[in-house]
């Protein structure tokens, strides 16, 4: 069944997204003080899981998670746990603000991918969202210039695994649902990640746990919210909304950790989101006369 189009629900189900990352990166932040990355990845999936459950039930059970696309369901995943698991790490190494900025380069990889895969055209718009981002990345990390933190590279890299996990899931929404795409996420995930967390176990403090929890059901929720936005208004309508993480996250940053924004990282930003947007714009304005 088709969603009713209504940006306005659009905007309320993105606002759940954004509130559900921003409290994402606050509760990896502190999980990660105490426990390992692949411990919280793993306590993320198995927890996220039970949490997901009554939307489960709602679409029909377990046995309405049933699909067709088992490697593809694997390969996606395989991505989006190498990173996440980037991503938490990089939380420990840099600020917010360039962690969040950074990450937003995931659309010029997918862009470069699904050209390379799903046999996309690039064009103008593209191609100056590339070049875009790719200096707005330059002005953050400033090679040559100031020393590279390890951290900024790790979230490079996660942003590469964000991008391939995307174009993967692009063909899986052809035929799976939201709820299903998730659901195999977690489980998947609880497979892939227990060997490692395992590896070094720490019994969390209670301090942790209500993080562990917050992490779990945010990890979650901020994808059905998403799924539910884009099924409520065109892509080129939501994800302008998901720009607003880059400013709040900063904010966060600022307020709870009391990091300070530098030049570097305000301007680099500007110019990752400003490529980004050209590029959503222009998409918008080929597709509305159809």
């Amino acid at each position: 069944m088709i969603a009713p189009q209504s940006n306005l629900k659009a905007a309320l189900w993105m606002a759940g997204s954004l509130a559900c990352m921003l409290a994402m990166t606050i509760a990896g932040r502190e999980t990660t003080r105490e426990l390992n990355v692949f411990q919280v990845m793993e306590m993320r999936s198995v927890i996220g899981l039970v949490m997901l459950y009554p939307l489960v039930l709602r679409s029909g059970g377990i046995r309405a998670m049933r699909t067709t696309l088992p490697l593809q369901h694997l390969s996606r995943n395989i991505a989006h746990y190498a990173g996440q698991a980037l991503w938490l790490f990089a939380l420990t190494l840099i600020p917010l603000a360039q962690l969040i900025a950074i990450e937003f380069t995931a659309p010029i990889w997918t862009a470069l991918l699904a050209m390379a895969f799903l046999g996309e055209r690039m064009n103008i718009w593209k191609t100056g969202a590339i070049v875009f981002g790719l200096i707005g990345v330059t002005v953050i990390v400033r090679p040559g210039i100031a020393e590279v933190n390890a951290g900024q590279l790790v979230v490079l890299a996660a942003a590469v695994c964000f991008a391939i996990s995307f174009v993967l899931v692009k063909a899986l929404t052809r035929k799976d649902s939201a709820v299903k795409i998730i659901f195999w996420m977690l489980v998947i995930q609880s497979v892939i990640g227990l060997i490692p967390a395992l590896h070094e176990w720490n019994w969390p403090s209670a301090h942790v746990w209500p993080w562990i929890f917050v992490i779990a059901f945010a990890g979650s929720y901020a994808h059905y919210c998403m799924a539910r936005a884009v099924a409520h208004a065109d892509a080129t309508v939501v994800m302008p909304m998901d720009f607003v993480r880059v400013p709040a996250t900063a904010l966060l940053g600022w307020l709870v950790y009391s990091e300070r924004i530098d030049m570097f990282t305000a301007l680099g930003a500007a110019l990752i989101l400003g490529g980004n947007l050209l590029n959503l714009m222009a998409r918008g304005r080929r597709v509305a006369p159809a």
